[in-house]
């Protein structure tokens, strides 16, 4: 098989699935009434009337925006906006006007993924740098957009970018991985698994970083709303209609929510390393389904990566050459990734579970539309049993 380019899956060596060049911070003055509005969001969503300025927006044509960062752009200023438009006022409505709909629709057409707030627009795309010639890391990033604002908020989202940005060495030892395994050298291959390794610390150091800023209650009560999709939440059963969407003929969508199992970092680990997990599971679908709003080609990464596998097992390589360092080696990576995980899940837990206090409250559903705590639980464990001796 062809070795594995992450370069051709635009993902830099630098900046990881982070896009190489800082996001757009403003869209062309054509777009002067979207900006404006996304601009004042959190004012306008303070004074409990922010449909009213949504719905006074004029529908802008964008069939001749056909520039990438253009369209990341006006992806994630539209999915604030839509998203404003059903959580923003009670009560919740389930039907997006068209002056939004249609050009996030058509937006998201040429984007490839589903016209909600995903990952890619609440985090990806999601940043600026003071210092353009410093590293995009805690301390000189900043969020271009956000709902109500506040230090929890711009937090929550900015210790995922920390993340993603740590994250590229790894994603470039994964073929580099796959090529000692094919060259049957134990050196080379024990070389990308100590980068691995290492990189998976670094990203669940800064996982471990999300409590100095971000408190759970506030977390609960001002920042996850927003972020919910148009599934599985009995606020909007029947999903979101988009109006002027003629391909929809004015039916419920149902999507899911941001999450940030949206990121390909650790699905990209787990398909090199052959973690096995049930997949008659929940979660397992659900996993599978979040892939859809991810960018293609992050999506295509994966895929590739689990078709690689297959011919080219980094797992069954190490476990019959029986070497002990491999396995050490191997071995951090799954702990790491066990780490991660078993993190995550307590912030799910001291996040949404604790704070979940008036009956009805959907703490039993993550903003990705699954019953988190069940599922979390289940899938830190499997990474675990996934360890060799």
């Amino acid at each position: 098989m062809k070795q594995l380019n992450p370069s051709d899956y635009d993902i830099d060596p630098i900046t990881g699935f982070l896009p190489a060049r800082d996001p757009l911070t403003r869209l062309p003055q054509a777009y002067d009434a979207w900006e404006q509005c996304v601009a004042e969001l959190p004012s306008y969503l303070i004074s409990g009337h922010v449909r009213q300025w949504l719905l006074a927006l004029p529908c802008i044509d964008v069939s001749s925006m056909t520039d990438v960062a253009e369209l990341e752009r006006a992806m994630l200023v539209l999915s604030y906006l839509g998203h404003a438009f059903v959580w923003g006022e009670s009560p919740t409505v389930a039907t997006l006007p068209k002056n939004i709909a249609l050009p996030w629709y058509q937006v998201a057409q040429k984007m490839g993924r589903p016209p909600v707030l995903s990952y890619a627009s609440y985090a990806l795309q999601n940043w600026k740098r003071f210092d353009i010639n410093q590293p995009i890391a805690l301390g000189n990033v900043a969020m271009l957009q956000r709902f109500w604002g506040g230090i929890d908020e711009d937090w929550f989202i900015l210790i995922h970018i920390a993340i993603e940005a740590k994250a590229a060495p790894a994603m470039f030892a994964i073929p580099a991985a796959f090529a000692a395994v094919t060259s049957q050298s134990n050196d080379a291959l024990l070389t990308q698994l100590e980068t691995m390794a290492t990189t998976i610390t670094s990203l669940y150091e800064t996982l471990d970083r999300m409590v100095e800023h971000c408190d759970p209650y506030i977390y609960y009560n001002r920042v996850r709303r927003f972020i919910f999709g148009w599934l599985n939440n009995p606020e909007i059963p029947n999903g979101v209609s988009y109006e002027g969407v003629d391909a929809w003929h004015n039916q419920g969508q149902k999507f899911r929510g941001e999450s940030g199992a949206q990121s390909s970092i650790i699905p990209s680990l787990d398909a090199a390393l052959g973690l096995t997990f049930d997949r008659t599971s929940p979660l397992f679908q659900h996993l599978l389904e979040l892939r859809a709003y991810m960018p293609p080609k992050h999506r295509q990464f994966i895929e590739d990566i689990e078709a690689y596998e297959k011919h080219c097992s980094i797992r069954d390589y190490i476990r019959q050459a029986k070497d002990k360092p491999l396995i050490d080696a191997y071995n951090a990576c799954i702990d790491g990734i066990h780490r991660f995980r078993a993190t995550h899940l307590g912030f799910a837990v001291n996040y949404i579970n604790k704070q979940a206090e008036k009956p009805g409250s959907p703490v039993a559903t993550g903003t990705g539309g699954t019953p988190f705590i069940s599922y979390l639980g289940a899938h830190v464990q499997d990474v675990l049993n996934s360890r060799l001796s």
